[in-house]
């Protein structure tokens, strides 16, 4: 039996920078904890210095940020940088907010995973960090 099997699968969601909206931060973790996963919200004003470093302390399967402030092409490649530092080679590392499809193709090309536009339903969030870490976490 897998250690994925034996524990739910730990997300960090995260708010980097100045942003000071978390709704949607809130209300994707709340989705993923109803989902059966286990949910450590970091809070506002993250660096990502700070968010790889409690994804570490939290070993967790996935990073979820939320970026509404335009500051996605700043953050999601030096998160993908420290993770790589830091041999997070299977952790996933996703996100959402406003971020143009040209952007999130770049990204997706730079090893960050899925992102979601607003109106995305929770539901195929959760899916798809659920297949992801299926696919991709070994124990």
């Amino acid at each position: 039996m897998s250690k994925i099997s034996q524990r739910p699968i730990r997300v960090l969601v995260a708010k980097c920078g100045l942003d000071g909206h978390d709704r949607g931060a809130k209300v994707i973790a709340a989705s993923l904890r109803d989902a059966g996963m286990e949910v450590i919200y970091t809070g506002l004003r993250q660096t990502p210095e700070m968010v790889v470093h409690a994804a570490l302390q939290e070993d967790v399967d996935a990073i979820g940020v939320s970026i509404l402030s335009g500051a996605h092409n700043t953050v999601f490649p030096k998160i993908i940088q420290l993770m790589k530092e830091q041999g997070m080679d299977d952790v996933l590392l996703t996100g959402g907010g406003i971020i143009p499809e040209d952007d999130m193709r770049q990204l997706r090309k730079m090893g960050v995973g899925e992102l979601f536009a607003p109106g995305t339903p929770t539901g195929e969030i959760a899916t798809y960090i659920r297949e992801w870490v299926s696919k991709h976490r070994s124990f």
